[in-house]
C-alpha cells in the first residue's frame, strides 16, 4: 500500500531581534536551519553584529521591516536599503514587505544579480483578511518571483486560524512557497499547525519571544518529536 507523501518540513528560522539573542545564537551548538538578523531592531549595535556573524552557524535572512509592517522605529526606505546593503555579502535570503517593495529596485536587481534568495512578507496585526485578500496578497507577491512569500496574520479566533489554514492548504506551494503564520491567541497553535503541514519556514524565537504566540526553538522541536512517526 503506497503512503501518502508527507508535506516537506519547514525550515526552522530563529530570530535574532536584540544584542542578547545573538549572544544566545552564537552559542547554540545545535543552531536552527537559519537565523533572522533583524536589522532594523539591531541597528544600535550593528558593530557587535559584524562581529558575532562569523561566529553564526546557519545561513543568513536579512530583514529592515517597515514601521508598519513591525518595524523598530520609523526608518525611511533609504535607512532600511542601507541596513540591507551593509550586510548583505552574508545574506542567503533578503525579506522584503510587500507594501513597500517597489521602493527597493535596485536592490531586488542586485539579489537577482548575486543569487540570493528574496522573501516577499505581508504582516497583519489587526485580524486574518479573507480569503480571497489572501490570494490577492500572494499574487501581487509573485510578480516579484520571491522564493517564498511569507504572511503572517492575527489568529485570535478559531476561525481566523481556519481562514489562515485554507488559504495555505489550497494554494500551489510547489509554484510559490508560504511561510504561514499567526499572532495572538492562537499564534502559537497556528505555527504548530502550519509547521506540520509544511509552511516553508517556521520562526522561532531566542529567548523572548518577537510575536504574540511566536514558539521558542526548543518549544517547536519538542512539539516535532511529538507528532513525528
Amino acid at each position: 500500500m503506497r503512503k501518502t507523501p508527507q508535506p516537506a518540513r519547514a525550515r526552522l528560522v530563529g530570530v535574532i531581534a536584540s544584542p542578547a539573542a545573538l549572544d544566545q545564537a552564537a552559542r547554540l551548538r545545535r543552531p536552527p536551519d537559519l537565523f533572522e538578523l533583524r536589522l532594523d531592531a539591531l541597528r544600535g549595535s550593528l558593530g557587535k553584529v559584524a562581529g558575532t556573524i562569523p561566529r553564526l552557524g546557519a545561513p543568513l535572512i536579512l530583514t529592515a521591516r517597515h514601521p508598519r509592517e513591525g518595524g523598530n522605529g520609523e526608518l525611511s526606505a533609504g535607512a532600511r536599503r542601507d541596513l540591507l546593503l551593509r550586510f548583505l555579502a552574508h545574506a542567503a535570503f533578503v525579506d522584503l514587505d510587500l507594501r513597500s517593495i517597489r521602493q527597493f529596485k535596485p536592490l531586488l536587481a542586485k539579489l537577482r544579480r548575486q543569487q540570493i534568495g528574496l522573501i516577499v512578507s505581508s504582516h497583519h496585526f489587526s485580524a486574518t483578511p479573507s480569503t480571497e485578500e489572501l490570494r490577492r496578497l500572494a499574487r501581487s507577491a509573485e510578480i516579484f518571483r520571491p522564493a517564498i512569500f511569507k504572511i503572517a496574520t492575527r489568529t485570535a479566533t478559531a476561525d481566523q486560524l481556519a481562514r489562515l489554514v485554507s488559504f495555505f492548504t489550497e494554494s500551489d506551494c510547489a509554484a510559490l512557497p508560504i511561510a504561514a503564520m499567526g499572532m495572538g491567541k492562537l499564534g502559537r497553535a497556528s505555527r504548530r499547525q502550519l509547521d506540520r503541514l509544511g509552511s516553508a519556514l517556521t520562526y522561532v524565537s531566542l529567548g523572548e519571544a518577537n510575536a504574540e504566540g511566536q514558539p521558542s526553538l526548543s518549544q517547536l522541536r519538542r512539539a516535532r518529536r511529538a507528532y513525528t512517526i
